[in-house]
C-alpha cells in the first residue's frame, strides 16, 4: 500500500489533503514516466522475460491482468490473515490516522493516485533500469512511516515491490501491476478506516453494552 512519503500530509490533516497527495502522486508517476521516456524506453511496457510465449500485445496485457488480479486477491486476504500478529496490528494503529474522516470516493481517488503514481515511477521507470530487486528495495525503504512497525512496513512494501516488479518484468505490461496496486490500497485503507485494531470486545459479545 502506498502510504509513505505523503504519510505526514496525510496524517495532518486526511479530510482535506486527499488532493494534494493525489497532486503529490500524479507528480511522482509524471516523473517516472518523463525519466522512462528520456532513457528511450515505455513507461507502460519493456520486454518482458516471456516475451517469445506472450508476445508483446494485447495479449501480455490480459496476462498481467490475470496476474495482477491474483497478486491483489493473495495480498488482500494475506494482510487479513496477519492481522493478529503484534507488528500488523502496531502498523494498523500507526497508518490509521490517513483514512481519518475520509469516505470511499477520497479512498478511491487516493489509491488511484498512488497506485499508477508509483508504478510508473517504481516499475516503468525505475524496474528496467536498476532490475528487481533494486528498484523493489528502493520502493520499500520510501515506505518508512513513523512509528511501531516502521521497518516492518519498509519489508512488507519491499515483498510487495518484488511481486509487482516480478508480474511487469515477466509480461511486459504495466497493466497487472497497476491493477493489483490500485484494489490492494483501495481495499486496505478501507479496512484502516472501518477497523481498530486496539478495541477492546465488549463483555458477552456486546450483549451488556445494549442492555
Amino acid at each position: 500500500m502506498g502510504a509513505g512519503f505523503s504519510h505526514r500530509l496525510e496524517q495532518r490533516d486526511a479530510p482535506h489533503s486527499g488532493g494534494w497527495v493525489a497532486l503529490a502522486y500524479g507528480g511522482l508517476g509524471a516523473l517516472g514516466a518523463t525519466l522512462a521516456e528520456a532513457s528511450g524506453q515505455s513507461p507502460l511496457t519493456t520486454t518482458g522475460w516471456a516475451a517469445g510465449l506472450l508476445g508483446a500485445g494485447s495479449f501480455a496485457a490480459v496476462v498481467s491482468f490475470g496476474l495482477g488480479s491474483l497478486v491483489a486477491f493473495a495480498t488482500i486476504r494475506m494482510t487479513r490473515m496477519l492481522g493478529r500478529a503484534r507488528w500488523a496490528r502496531a502498523l494498523h494503529a500507526d497508518l490509521r490516522p490517513i483514512t481519518h474522516g475520509l469516505g470511499d470516493g477520497p479512498i478511491l481517488v487516493m489509491a488511484l493516485a498512488s497506485g499508477v503514481g508509483e508504478e510508473l515511477f517504481f516499475r516503468g521507470w525505475l524496474t528496467p533500469f536498476a532490475g528487481v530487486f533494486l528498484s523493489s528495495l528502493a520502493f520499500g525503504v520510501l515506505h518508512q512511516v513513523r512509528g511501531r512497525a516502521r521497518w516492518a512496513w519498509a519489508l512488507w512494501a519491499t515483498v510487495m515491490g518484488v511481486a509487482f516488479a516480478t508480474v511487469y518484468e515477466l509480461t511486459g505490461s504495466l497493466v497487472g501491476p497497476v491493477l493489483a496496486h490500485v484494489a490492494i490500497n483501495f481495499a486496505n485503507l478501507r479496512y484502516l478506516r472501518d477497523h481498530d485494531p486496539e478495541a477492546k470486545p465488549h463483555p458477552l459479545g456486546g450483549l451488556l453494552s445494549r442492555s
